[in-house]
């Protein structure tokens, strides 16, 4: 097949362009430093020509609610006209577990608008649902950061490794279009705030993490389960303590 992934140089679309290559696929690795750009539609048309499948794992360059939000508009808007010009067979989308519950946040407000724009286009598709990225950690951390404490919400979830979501998107992007949501998770149930503080006690960092049930997460309050994913996701295989040694390891 020629599977388009869009962001293909990313942490999560470099893994799924090898996964694909690796198994025979003709795969294009869309970006703008490779000459295409959803937001411009530059090369969008050239690049889909005769593509059977197209993998969308963008992200907005800026997290400010406004630009989120036209950025999921303006690509979803020109990726699909180019798809449904190519006849494209199978539109994948990387999006979060939780979602729909976190309209509160700028960030995710976008995403919600990008999953209906999903729905709405006429392309078959699968939007996978994903936990948080044990990569994303330190990103957390930071945003609750203020001196020598983050304060963080003892609210659940299940992060997941990079190589866990590569592996599952690539299955899904190979496989029949579901035409909804699937999810997919780590393997172990924790609370953000007590890996927060694992995290960065192994990073040898000396904050203190307080556990704080208001602590925004992105803008939104969290309840115990908003991060959670329903009953029966897949789940990948790594855990945080491997995850973290293999991520030291390759340093």
């Amino acid at each position: 097949m020629k599977i388009v992934v869009i962001g293909g140089t990313g942490l999560i679309g470099s893994k799924v362009v090898n996964h694909l290559e690796t198994q025979g696929h003709q795969v294009i690795a869309a970006a703008p430093a490779t000459g295409i750009n959803t937001i411009t539609g530059e090369g969008l048309a050239q690049a889909m020509a005769g593509t059977d499948v197209v993998v969308d794992l963008a992200n907005s360059p800026s997290f400010a609610d406004q630009d989120v939000l036209e950025f999921f508009e303006t690509s979803g808007r020109n990726l699909f006209a180019a798809e449904i010009a190519a006849g494209v067979r199978h539109h994948v989308a990387l999006s979060v577990v939780g979602t729909d519950r976190l309209a509160q946040s700028g960030y995710f407000r976008g995403k919600i608008a990008q999953e209906k724009r999903i729905r709405e286009s006429g392309v078959p598709y699968t939007i996978v649902h994903s936990t948080q990225f044990f990569e994303f950690l330190g990103g957390i951390a930071q945003s609750g950061s203020s001196g020598d404490s983050i304060r963080i919400s003892p609210a659940f979830f299940q992060p997941i490794s990079s190589d866990d979501v590569a592996a599952a998107v690539t299955d899904y992007a190979v496989g029949e279009p579901r035409n909804g949501i699937v999810e997919i998770a780590g393997p172990e149930r924790v609370r953000l705030s007590d890996l927060v503080q694992r995290y960065l006690a192994a990073s040898s960092d000396s904050r203190s993490v307080i556990e704080d049930e208001h602590a925004p997460y992105f803008g939104a309050q969290l309840k115990h389960d908003t991060l959670m994913p329903g009953a029966n996701p897949r789940l990948g295989t790594l855990n945080f303590d491997t995850w973290f040694a293999q991520s030291q390891a390759s340093r």
